[in-house]
């Protein structure tokens, strides 16, 4: 039954990832608003397609923590999971992504319709440089932010140092940084086609202020937030703890 029901849940994913991207396309005219909540409108049926098919269920935690002004939200990459997740949670949102996602058809160009920050993301300072100009563009619009500073889903359990250019659009407009853990990939991890079931926790952490420091010691406080929740949540992160406490 896991195989069937991953199996049909794979094939919600892509087909309303089309089918979404056409209905962005079909109201492109109607501006930012009606194309974003066509998104928010996808997000939500694939919160109901994981439930559903797969007994993914969910649960978003610290909804407080959510800042009136537009924000730079930092989110820990382990899934397919977040992608969707954020879109029901945040207010107006556009993302910094790789630039290819803009070749996939139908899909990519109702992305492109969104106002994302679409990188090469071996340009390196090029790509920070961009992020900054662009993204103070966006925030002054009054959309919000998403970057996911890890660049690629990370393994289970894993991570790795931080983009910086998260933390330095954040110093560099004077915005707080909403820093995001949840445990999506104890359940779908990355490069897997198998999707089981649990719950998955979606913690959205207090904001972090940028005023006055430099972007490094910002993200390292990111990073330092959401390591820490993920080994609070995830207990593929507890498990390879207490591994390395064995190994010592």
């Amino acid at each position: 039954m896991l195989l069937i029901r991953s199996l049909i849940f794979q094939v919600c994913f892509f087909g309303s990832a089309v089918f979404f991207g056409l209905v962005v396309l079909l109201v492109a005219p109607f501006g930012y608003a009606a194309r974003f909540s066509m998104c928010r409108g996808w997000g939500h049926f694939m919160l109901w397609a994981g439930k559903f098919f797969c007994g993914i269920d969910y649960v978003i935690e610290g909804t407080e923590h959510i800042p009136d002004e537009a924000s730079v939200v930092m989110i820990k990459h382990s899934s397919v999971f977040e992608t969707y997740a954020q879109l029901v949670t945040f207010p107006p949102q556009t993302w910094v992504l790789k630039r290819e996602l803009h070749w996939i058809p139908l899909f990519g160009w109702g992305l492109a319709l969104m106002k994302p920050i679409a990188i090469n993301r071996k340009a390196g300072r090029r790509a920070v440089t961009q992020v900054i100009e662009q993204g103070k563009q966006r925030l002054a619009e009054g959309i919000w932010l998403s970057v996911f500073p890890e660049g690629t889903r990370m393994p289970p359990g894993e991570t790795k140092k931080y983009g910086i250019s998260g933390a330095a659009l954040a110093v560099a407009t004077g915005c707080p940084i909403v820093p995001v853990a949840h445990n999506a990939g104890d359940l779908w991890p990355r490069h897997s086609f198998w999707k089981r079931p649990g719950l998955v926790r979606f913690c959205i952490g207090p904001p972090i202020g940028p005023a006055g420091r430099p972007p490094k010691e910002v993200n390292l406080e990111v990073q330092a937030w959401i390591e820490a929740k993920m080994l609070e949540i995830s207990s593929v992160y507890q498990e390879r703890a207490a591994r390395s406490d064995v190994e010592v």
